[in-house]
């Protein structure tokens, strides 16, 4: 690769050591160095555990996967909205060299009947229902389609007599599973989001978890004195390495603010737990500023967190900051197969890179972006972003040739994402390949488009995708969804946007919706909401 200041590329602190242990080793020097502090608060099932219990808590469910028969290697789901005894199941599985499957509380009967048939699934551990949703009667169904797996419901008796089963396995067993665990170790299946295809499982290590957490936690400064108001799904890496890993490594506490996510209870936890740190994607934080009562709660106690999971508009990311009193807000970026985060911006950067950019590889990590050929692009123009460092996934699990399209000969993984690099090493995230709009020949890039568009007072949130067009191939189309009682129309929004933008990037079409299509994580469907809007105009054209 070429060399120079001049060249899209950029690389983490490099002297930075990195923790050679696994994820059970951690979490009992924690315990030992911090017995006083809280580990894991459930807001909504009352329940509150110092690090000391949460250790006991964790060998408890630990003894009792052991006498189910759960070995080393074997895999270990978890199917249940976010609650306390998910973050003591990832702990659990972590201590023996079982992997954590985290499933999809959404997931419909297909979805997963795939997931534990291709990860060959050993024992589920589940929620009785979510929704509308019978869990024990769709895994009885699993088991009648192939699975050869077992599953155990919480808050069932089946539970209770789990739990009495592992207190009869002797320590002796215990000690020598944890001492069969090496830092290399799969801790666990990161399933994607599966928008292009069948859900991929993206192998993590203990080490590259446990560093990841590590280093996202330094990045918000983390000490035992901290509280995390965790909203995020604990099936994705946000929440079980930017959130928990972040918190065990540093002594700090998870605060579960309720089963899923919600503006209200997210903004009475912090409130009554006093956070100090709130982690989201930009979708809810843009819930929690709109709250028609958001002024009535004290968020005083907030210093700290991550934006990241998808664009965080500049204008969201300066009033989360200024409104909601996180001074040392960072933004980053992050995906499964890169373990989580892996650009992060730093407390004391300066404000325009703070807010405009999703910041520089974290330590030990390299970013850089590539032009169509593959070739390092100069800083300042877009290509797609690939990284190389600890953190990249092993490889997605029994997919060789899937792995091998996503890692190249060199080792970089290639991200999908458009991307620019300055001459700084800050990264700015222009969009997805994917969702490139090419008109007239034109590579229109949808990020700028939301960005100004989210300029404007009475819009909450917009989304812009591109739509056929028989003159141009393609046409830029913007969803928006107005504040209650906005008379913006049409015209003013494309007025607005002539005034920002070259004309061939103002919106075409402008659709005014109420919501977006998402995954259970926040992110928008892109491709769902492309194709549902091309539809509703092709029939209002040909209507």
């Amino acid at each position: 690769m070429e060399v120079g200041v001049s060249l899209a590329y950029a690389a983490g602190d490099g002297s930075v050591p990195l923790l050679d242990e696994t994820i059970g080793e951690n979490l009992a020097r924690t315990a030992a160095r911090y017995p006083h502090a809280e580990a894991v608060v459930d807001v909504a099932r009352g329940v509150r555990l110092d690090y000391p219990a949460f250790l006991s808590e964790v060998d408890g469910l630990a003894r009792a996967l052991l006498a189910a028969g759960v070995g080393h290697g074997d895999r270990v789901a978890v199917w249940t909205a976010n609650r306390a005894e998910s973050v003591v199941t990832q702990y659990a599985t972590a201590a023996i060299g079982a992997v954590l499957v985290g499933v999809n509380p959404a997931y419909q009967q297909a979805e997963l009947d795939h997931v534990l048939r291709h990860a060959a699934v050993s024992v589920v551990l589940a929620a009785r229902s979510h929704r509308d949703s019978d869990y024990g009667r769709m895994l009885a169904e699993a088991g009648r389609a192939g699975w050869q797996g077992g599953a155990v419901l919480f808050d069932s008796g089946g539970w209770a007599e789990f739990l009495e089963a592992g207190r009869r396995v002797e320590e002796s067993r215990l000690t020598a599973a944890k001492a069969a665990v090496a830092p290399d170790d799969v801790f666990c299946l990161q399933y994607t989001s599966g928008t292009t295809g069948a859900p991929k499982g993206a192998m993590i290590t203990h080490r590259s978890a446990l560093n990841n957490g590590l280093s996202a936690g330094r990045g918000l400064r983390l000490t035992e004195r901290d509280r995390l108001c965790v909203c995020l799904p604990f099936f994705h890496a946000f929440g079980i390495v930017a959130s928990n890993l972040a918190c065990t490594t540093h002594g700090a506490a998870i605060v579960i603010s309720a089963p899923g996510f919600d503006a209200a209870a997210v903004l009475a936890t912090v409130e009554r737990e006093r956070c100090t740190a709130l982690h989201g994607v930009p979708t809810m934080f843009i819930a929690e500023l709109a709250h028609p009562d958001f002024d009535s709660f004290d968020l005083s106690s907030l210093r700290t967190g991550i934006m990241g999971g998808s664009p965080c508009p500049q204008d969201v990311v300066q009033a989360v900051a200024h409104r909601m009193g996180m001074s040392e807000l960072t933004v980053g970026f992050g995906m499964s197969e890169l373990t989580s985060l892996t650009t992060q911006t730093r407390v004391d950067d300066p404000l325009e890179r703070r807010y405009g950019t999703v910041g520089r590889p974290l330590p030990h990590l390299e970013a850089r972006v590539v032009d169509a050929e593959g070739r390092t692009a100069r800083c300042g123009e877009v290509g797609e972003l690939v990284v190389r460092g600890y953190s990249r996934m092993a490889g997605y699990w029994e997919d060789a040739e899937q792995t091998a399209t996503a890692i190249d000969a060199d080792g970089w993984l290639h991200t999908g994402d458009l991307a620019t690099i300055d001459a700084g090493g800050y990264v700015q995230i222009v969009g997805r390949l994917k969702d490139m709009v090419c008109r007239g020949g034109e590579n229109i890039y949808p990020r700028e488009i939301e960005d100004v568009l989210h300029r404007l007072p009475d819009v909450v949130e917009a989304q812009v995708v591109g739509v056929p067009d028989p003159k141009y191939g393609e046409e830029v189309l913007a969803a928006v969804h107005l504040r209650p009682g906005s008379d913006l129309d049409e015209d003013a929004v494309r007025t607005y946007c002539r005034e920002h933008l070259a004309y061939y990037k103002v919106p075409r079409h402008v659709v005014f919706i109420q919501d977006f299509p998402r995954t259970a994580s926040g992110k928008v469907k892109k491709r769902e909401l492309r194709d549902a809007l091309a539809a509703r105009l092709g029939a209002a054209v040909s209507g």
